[in-house]
């Protein structure tokens, strides 16, 4: 068997740079190996304080959420902000209203994952394990899906199909259509009874029997309660999911250590991006996020927040290795001794291809 099947990370995973320059429909391209049409795409302002913006092809292009806050769905209709997902990258509006995707001379990054392109498939409720109707479009030979349906406040199990057939090990859930709703996060390492949210530093929130309904996600399926992630009828949800894939992906936890001792941690594939979330305290329990784009040679030193609107700020972090990174810093945040952090990942580059070439490192 093949180390990998995915000898090119960017044909499902790419980071851009731009410079904003005030100019209606002005196409960005990518510039990896592969061509991308992306399907989930998160752009954040890097010089200047303003929100982390997503957007997917399932939602579509005039509808986005901000990952460090809670407000609900913003609907843009002046065509100002994202424009389209183009075959190669997306198109951005002049963004008069300055929601901070192509304000002049401000300073971008935009990172970029591939699901189906936006053909969706409509799952019937009593479907194949599943007993609420989901709308999901999958990229199961990367990984991802992006799945849509909607809540009725029911207090028991609530079964969802999410389209891909590796068992989910990260999820991302919100409520569209409703304002103070939190970014619910499953990852495998908090337990079935476990979440964190993405726009804050609350500690990992164990010992819930309702969200996931104290349950792994399958296959699939995932279950969650939805009088506790959308207490009402009728929210309309969005959930991100991810299943690791050998060479490509992964979704792990490691332990703080010593300043002697920073830990390295293995993912089997040169990253590319990497965003790193301590668990087990608040204290500078931001979600860190590096990219190899933003910093192509280590040290890798250029940090941006999932939860936070601030400024790209600059810190000795981590070293991108070959097969996976190594902390540089014992900053409480990335790796205090006794600490438990949880990390998701993706590949610049299998560690062996599938013809069993190695990658050289940075």
């Amino acid at each position: 068997m093949a180390y990998t099947t995915i000898d090119d990370p960017s044909a499902h995973f790419q980071t851009l740079l731009y410079t904003g320059n005030a100019t209606g429909s002005r196409a960005l391209t990518n510039d990896g190996n592969s061509d991308l049409q992306p399907d989930w795409l998160w752009v954040k302002e890097r010089n200047n304080a303003r929100n982390n913006n997503v957007w997917d092809s399932s939602r579509g292009v005039t509808k986005s959420l901000r990952t460090n806050l809670s407000n609900a769905e913003a609907t843009n209709t002046t065509n100002d902000t994202i424009v389209s997902f183009n075959s190669d990258g997306f198109t951005v509006g002049d963004d008069t209203d300055g929601v901070g995707v192509n304000l002049n001379s401000n300073t971008y990054v935009a990172w970029q994952w591939k699901a189906n392109g936006g053909t969706t498939t409509t799952n019937s409720a009593g479907a194949n394990g599943a007993d609420h109707e989901s709308v999901y479009q999958a990229n199961d030979t990367a990984g991802f899906s992006i799945v849509t349906y909607t809540s009725d406040n029911q207090s028991g199990d609530t079964i969802i199909k999410h389209g891909l057939s590796t068992a989910p090990t990260f999820m991302i859930h919100k409520a569209r259509n409703a304002s103070s709703t939190i970014w619910w996060v499953y990852h495998k390492n908090l337990g079935n009874g476990g979440y964190v949210n993405l726009e804050q530093t609350n500690t990992n929130q164990t010992g819930s029997t309702n969200v996931w309904r104290n349950t792994a996600p399958t296959s699939s399926v995932f279950k969650v309660g939805l009088d506790s992630i959308a207490p009402a009828d009728g929210r309309t949800m969005v959930a991100y999911c991810f299943a690791p894939i050998q060479g490509y992906s992964k979704f792990g936890t490691f332990s703080g250590a010593p300043e002697a001792g920073r830990p390295f941690v293995y993912t089997g594939f040169k990253p590319a991006w990497l965003m790193i979330r301590r668990i087990d305290a608040t204290t500078n329990a931001r979600w860190y996020i590096l990219d190899n784009v933003r910093n192509p040679s280590n040290v890798v030193n250029l940090e941006l927040y999932a939860n936070e609107s601030s400024a790209e700020a600059t810190r000795i972090a981590v070293d991108f290795l070959s097969n996976g990174f190594k902390l540089r810093t014992s900053a409480s945040g990335y790796s205090v001794d006794g600490g438990t952090f949880i990390y998701m990942a993706f590949a610049e580059h299998p560690f062996v291809s599938s013809k069993g070439v190695p990658t050289t490192a940075r």
